[in-house]
């Protein structure tokens, strides 16, 4: 598992959000299709987010608000590509039910609701190079978004590996999507917020997740940029 992997800033990113911290969690997993014990933590989950928060609540969640501010800085209109994590969010809180994708994936939602980072998901096997950048998208940039198709990601912060863009707060792309043949997960908490403290504490909970129902031993934290370590 390729856990000596770089994860770099950009400069034009670093200009644009000099908050931003990032931690990544690069672990050794076995997928399913479902698992039934993670369901039962998502709905009890959801159960008591629902109870505490609104829609309207969105407007007080840092991570969040961060996130919007961030795609305005990179120059995207947060309304119409909204981050995956208020997406999810506001899902779930207008009552509709979490789509079931596979166990890493699902683990991961709950994860995004818990913290409201966006937090890409990628099969560590399928990243070309040894480092990815994370840049901002350019016009004309190609990128195919995981059940989207040809996403416009001008604006838009993205990491690319050595052939080119592989994730978005808005959608991870096609091609280092997670599938039941993943063995070697790397996932990537986005805290554009500036929240060292709870960046980390949401990789963390990630590990938790991966223990319990990915048959991992949680895996290494890499937080990034290393002047924040």
């Amino acid at each position: 598992m390729p856990c000596e992997l770089k994860i770099e800033i950009s400069e034009e990113l670093r200009e644009r959000c000099p908050e931003f911290v990032g931690a990544a969690v690069c672990a050794d997993v076995q997928n399913s299709p479902s698992s039934a014990a993670l369901w039962d933590e998502i709905d009890l989950f959801i159960n008591n987010y629902r109870s505490r928060y609104t829609v309207d609540s969105i407007k007080e969640m840092p991570a969040i608000q961060a996130t919007r501010e961030a795609y305005k800085r990179c120059g995207k209109d947060p309304s119409r590509y909204r981050p995956s994590s208020e997406s999810l969010i506001r899902r779930t809180l207008k009552g509709n039910k979490l789509y079931r994708v596979d166990t890493l994936v699902d683990l991961i939602n709950l994860a995004s609701i818990a913290y409201g980072y966006s937090i890409g998901g990628f099969d560590a096997d399928r990243i070309k190079g040894d480092k990815l950048v994370l840049g901002i998208g350019r016009e004309g940039e190609a990128y195919e978004g995981i059940g989207r198709g040809a996403l416009n990601i001008a604006g838009l912060p993205v990491y690319r590996d050595s052939i080119g863009g592989i994730g978005t707060p808005t959608s991870d792309h096609e091609r280092t999507k997670l599938s039941l043949d993943t063995k070697h997960l790397l996932t990537i908490v986005n805290g554009y917020d500036g929240n060292r403290e709870t960046t980390l504490a949401c990789a963390r909970f990630l590990q938790e997740l991966l223990r319990k129902y990915a048959f991992s031993n949680g895996g290494t934290i890499i937080e990034f940029p290393t002047h924040n370590t």
